[in-house]
């Protein structure tokens, strides 16, 4: 599943950049208020009043480029921008604070101002970019101090801890929000087939049916064109099937998907709950199913038939079973040889495909069954 935003889609991690921006704010009031406080005691006062200035004019920048989706989606150097531009001002701090004050373990420069930048890091990148971010400003602190004391430790791991959570929850956030559209999509999907096949069903369908047994019965040119009826009816009930089978990455109901092939003449029986398989092995299965079906309306017209799904826990079984004149032997093996591989390709080329195994029961005058065997963990 992806989980890349941008600037057409609504980030979910937003929350996250409005509280970065609030805290930014905060502590650059409190920065703020230390410099006023010890103004008096540092070696160069101007020096800290400008990168006082600084903070402010990178805060109000940074603030105007993060409340804004776009631009933070696009700008995202600034993000890597504002962990670099955070350590060096915190690396002034040595031209800044006079030697008593950090022998009294006086606040940096910067302070608490610089715990924003891996929050920040976190949200944009996730949990990689919160971690790098905050080990960066955990080393530059580190250079500030001159030292790596208790105090500095137990600062870069509260940096990399706040760093990692804000990164694992922006990334929860844009997941669930690209899992929760996915289902919308797939629920709307959904109802509009189901609406289109109670619609076809109850008029096209239908009709198909009709012409497809009445040219059957008058044979000759009528034949042919009930067998294209046929062909259509069973593509038209495929189209509007109420679970996507294209192969993508979801699961899907092979229950839903076989019981819209069922016909007056194919008959589907299936477990009262869903059989939710990877969409791309539905896909297969169905169309596995459907040229079973094709061809016992092509080989054995009138003869009607029967689709069975079993849902064993481990592996699905698909059963098609006619009740037709059966095929004679050594039918396949002739088509085969002659270059007619329907069969071969799209029956036992799909089953093998799935690591699957199929078997074939027929003999004349006794139909034909299938029996189809997928494991539920088959690639798709």
């Amino acid at each position: 599943m992806s989980t890349r935003f941008g600037p057409t889609a609504r980030d979910l991690a937003s929350p996250l950049w409005w509280g970065a921006i609030g805290l930014r704010v905060l502590t650059l009031v409190f920065a703020a208020g230390i410099v006023v406080v010890h103004q008096d005691e540092y070696r160069r006062a101007w020096l800290a009043w400008a990168v006082l200035g600084v903070m402010t004019v990178w805060t109000g920048l940074t603030s105007v480029v993060y409340a804004r989706e776009a631009q933070r989606w696009h700008w995202r150097w600034l993000v890597v921008a504002d962990v670099v531009v955070t350590a060096g001002l915190m690396l002034t701090s040595p031209w800044i604070l006079a030697d008593a004050q950090f022998d009294a373990a006086d606040p940096l420069i910067t302070t608490v101002w610089a715990a924003v930048p891996q929050l920040v890091a976190g949200a944009r990148f996730g949990a990689t970019g919160g971690l790098l971010g905050g080990l960066v400003i955990a080393l530059a602190t580190g250079f500030a101090r001159g030292e790596f004391t208790v105090d500095v430790a137990r600062d870069g791991v509260l940096l990399l801890a706040s760093g990692l959570l804000i990164g694992m929850t922006a990334t929860t956030a844009r997941r669930s929000g690209s899992a929760l559209a996915q289902a919308l999509r797939t629920e709307a999907a959904t109802t509009e087939r189901e609406r289109l096949a109670r619609s076809i069903h109850d008029s096209v369908l239908q009709v198909l049916a009709r012409v497809r047994k009445r040219g059957a019965e008058l044979g000759g040119e009528a034949a042919e064109l009930a067998e294209l009826a046929g062909e259509q009816e069973i593509a038209l009930r495929a189209l509007v099937t109420t679970e996507p089978t294209r192969p993508t990455d979801e699961t899907t109901d092979l229950r839903a998907a076989l019981q819209l092939l069922g016909t007056p003449t194919v008959h589907i029986s299936a477990p009262a709950g869903p059989v939710s398989l990877p969409a791309a092995v539905t896909a297969e299965l169905v169309d596995a199913v459907r040229e079973a079906l094709a061809n016992v309306a092509k080989h054995a017209e009138g003869a009607q038939a029967w689709v069975l799904l079993e849902d064993l826990g481990n592996e699905v079984i698909v059963s098609v079973r006619d009740d037709g004149p059966g095929i004679p032997a050594g039918r396949l093996e002739l088509a085969r040889a002659e270059g007619r591989l329907g069969v071969a390709n799209s029956i036992r080329g799909r089953v093998a495909g799935l690591g699957g195994t199929i078997s074939l029961d027929t003999a004349p005058g006794a139909g034909t069954e299938w029996e189809i065997r997928v494991p539920k963990g088959a690639p798709g």
